[in-house]
């Protein structure tokens, strides 16, 4: 009966964000001979087998998933592995949807990443790894499976920690993660500040898991919604923009920056994109990647504006918000958070330079009573209103989109409040017209035609400053305002959506009533010299 062949090579896949004693310890016991296999069978390696570091979702970073950039993961298992005179192999993979075939994608994204000069066939290759589901996947395949902390788990489930149990402690600010790393881990970690790092993103109350705003968006229609509104925006704001080092906070996909970086009074500037959503930034280096950008000095940060400073004190000549401020509103404290992100922009602004913003707002005398009727003949008006929270996207869309304009009222009605955490009072007084506040009127108006993104704009308040109350936050900032800046009324928005469908009458006179401004716009400039600092 022929031997089983020599082991070469170590599949050891995971994402890696840090190295454990243990697991450096239960590798040199594999290669000596010393472990056996989750059937039992000793596992006989060769003199120059080589460990096989697969750096799974090593695309993401920024998340509590990932927290960790790839490269770092990467460059953190040299060094260990380096110091340690284990011979090994580092081999990043791209994040994928969970896919039955993610096994076949990692052993064949490491022979295309060696050039073939590695090839895992399952004769030669023992696979290290400790998660059921993935073993699974790997027998399947025909590879034999050592079991790492599982085949150091008792009876009762304790092992040694993971590598995710060493980054939860340090999340957690628990000074033990450092017992559980490779000596040299805490001292990497220090230099390029990822404790830092981890701590602040597990703290975050606003990204999800996979470093998104909201888990209910649908990112391509946002993304493509943006795009397609760039040059109209463009057009708005480019008046203002000073050369420099201009920054666009809230960029999704860098689509307003290909067109600063395509404007020659531009070409020396130096053009920064912030967005709190990876899919949007990843999108975004993408396409600086393909060359989309004609200012080759273009960079993207993922990083969340609610957590803290962006860019260093007095280093930005032009700020640049679009759509962005009503989300900060809405996915942080209020008012209060805009107001904090106004001083920070303004402590981030030169003296003489600008923060142009350009955004949804809210009604003058927006608690005026009115009476809202709407069109009931456009669509479907069931008997009850749909909870629609365990639904699929697709399926919310598809059901908003064939309500008639009062069922969607009523469907805002309950949808709104739960998800925005704002008051929203509304009484049907009467077939398909509606009492309430002329702010709470236009909510609904400026949010009905989302349908692809329902919860996610259920989620977002609109109304929450008027044009007013944008210059009051603006010069308690320090700012002074443009006379370019003021609230305005969007007629495209009023003839093709609202007017078609609603009419709006003072609800104690019956009287008609104008439709009110919906969006502003403010150029705000931090003076040469301000009282802050009494210098330029």
């Amino acid at each position: 009966m022929p031997s089983t062949p020599l082991v070469r090579h170590v599949l050891f896949p995971g994402r890696h964000h840090l190295v454990t004693r243990f697991q450096v310890d239960y590798l040199r016991a594999l290669r000596a001979g010393l472990v056996s296999d989750l059937d039992g069978m000793p596992v006989r390696c060769s003199p120059d087998a080589v460990v096989v570091w697969a750096v799974t979702s090593a695309n993401h970073a920024g998340t509590r998933r990932n927290p960790v950039p790839g490269h770092r993961r990467e460059a953190l298992i040299e060094h260990v592995t380096a110091v340690e005179h284990l011979p090994s192999l580092v081999v990043p993979v791209p994040d994928v949807a969970p896919h039955p075939r993610f096994a076949h994608l990692v052993a064949t994204t490491v022979q295309t990443a060696t050039g073939h000069a590695v090839t895992l066939d399952p004769q030669e290759t023992v696979v290290a790894c400790s998660t059921p589901e993935v073993i699974a996947a790997y027998q399947e395949l025909g590879y034999r499976v050592v079991g790492v902390e599982l085949d150091a788990t008792d009876a009762q489930g304790e092992g040694p920690a993971r590598p995710w149990d060493a980054v939860g402690r340090l999340a957690a600010g628990d000074p033990t993660w450092t017992d559980v790393a490779h000596p040299v881990v805490p001292g990497f970690f220090r230099r390029y500040g990822l404790e830092s790092q981890i701590v602040q993103v597990f703290a975050d109350p606003v990204v999800s898991g996979d470093g998104d705003l909201t888990a209910t968006r649908d990112y391509r229609t946002y993304a493509a919604a943006f795009e397609d509104a760039s040059r109209r925006k463009w057009e708005q704001v480019r008046p203002y923009v000073l050369p420099g080092r201009i920054v666009d906070i809230g960029c999704a996909t860098g689509g307003l920056l290909e067109l600063v970086a395509a404007e020659p009074r531009l070409h020396e500037s130096d053009l920064f994109g912030v967005d709190v959503a990876r899919h949007l930034v990843a999108e975004a280096e993408h396409k600086k990647t393909q060359g989309v950008f004609a200012n080759p000095n273009v960079w993207f940060v993922q990083a969340n504006i609610l957590r803290g400073e962006v860019m260093p004190e007095r280093s930005v000549d032009t700020t640049v918000t679009i759509a962005l401020t009503h989300e900060i509103s809405s996915y942080g404290e209020g008012v209060l958070d805009v107001e904090r992100f106004a001083h920070r922009t303004f402590v981030h602004t030169r003296p003489g330079g600008v923060w142009i913003n350009s955004d949804v707002c809210g009604p003058a005398d927006g608690d005026r009573l009115v009476h809202l009727t709407l069109r009931d003949d456009d669509g479907a008006s069931p008997d009850v209103v749909t909870d629609l929270d365990e639904w699929a996207r697709p399926d919310v869309a598809a059901h908003v989109r064939g309500l008639s304009t009062a069922s969607r009222m009523r469907q805002f009605a309950v949808d709104f409040p739960r998800l925005s955490g704002a008051s929203f009072a509304v009484e049907e007084v009467a077939p398909a017209t509606f009492r309430l506040t002329l702010r709470d009127a236009m909510e609904f108006l400026t949010t009905k035609d989302y349908a692809d993104n329902w919860l996610s704009e259920c989620h977002e308040r609109f109304c929450d400053l008027d044009g007013d109350a944008w210059a009051d936050l603006l010069t308690e900032a320090g700012f002074e305002l443009g006379p370019e800046s003021g609230a305005w009324r969007n007629e495209w928005l009023v003839e093709h959506s609202i007017a078609p469908v609603a009419t709006l009458t003072d609800a104690a006179t019956g009287e008609p009533v104008e439709w009110p401004d919906t969006h502003v716009l403010t150029v705000a400039r931090r003076p040469v010299l301000d009282a802050a600092h009494g210098r330029g």
